[in-house]
C-alpha cells in the first residue's frame, strides 16, 4: 500500500468520525449554551442543573440520530472490505 492510499483511508476515516460525533457535540453544545444563558439570567448556580438536561438531550440526539450514525459507519466498513483485494494487489 503506497503512502497516498494510506493517506486518503485516513482521511476517509477521520471525515466519517466527524460526521459521528457532529450531532453528539452540537446538541451538547446547544444544551450547554442554552442552560448557561438560563443559569445566567437567574443567577442559579447549580451543578446538576447543566449536567442533567444535557444528558437527556445526548440520550435524545443517540436514539434519533443512531440509525444514520449506524448507516454511515456500515457504508464506510463495507466499501472498506470492498477495496482490501485492490489495497493488497496494489502493492504487488
Amino acid at each position: 500500500m503506497s503512502p497516498d492510499v494510506a493517506i486518503e483511508l485516513g482521511m476517509q476515516a477521520l471525515t466519517v468520525v466527524v460526521l459521528l460525533a457532529a450531532p453528539i457535540l452540537l446538541s451538547a453544545l446547544a444544551a450547554g449554551l442554552l442552560i448557561g444563558m438560563f443559569q445566567a439570567a437567574t443567577q442559579i448556580n447549580e451543578q446538576t442543573l447543566s449536567f442533567v438536561p444535557k444528558l437527556g438531550v445526548l440520550a435524545v440526539v443517540l436514539f434519533i440520530a443512531s440509525p444514520w450514525m449506524l448507516n454511515v459507519i456500515l457504508d464506510f466498513t463495507h466499501t472498506l472490505y470492498a477495496r482490501v483485494p485492490d489495497l493488497v494487489n496494489y502493492g504487488l
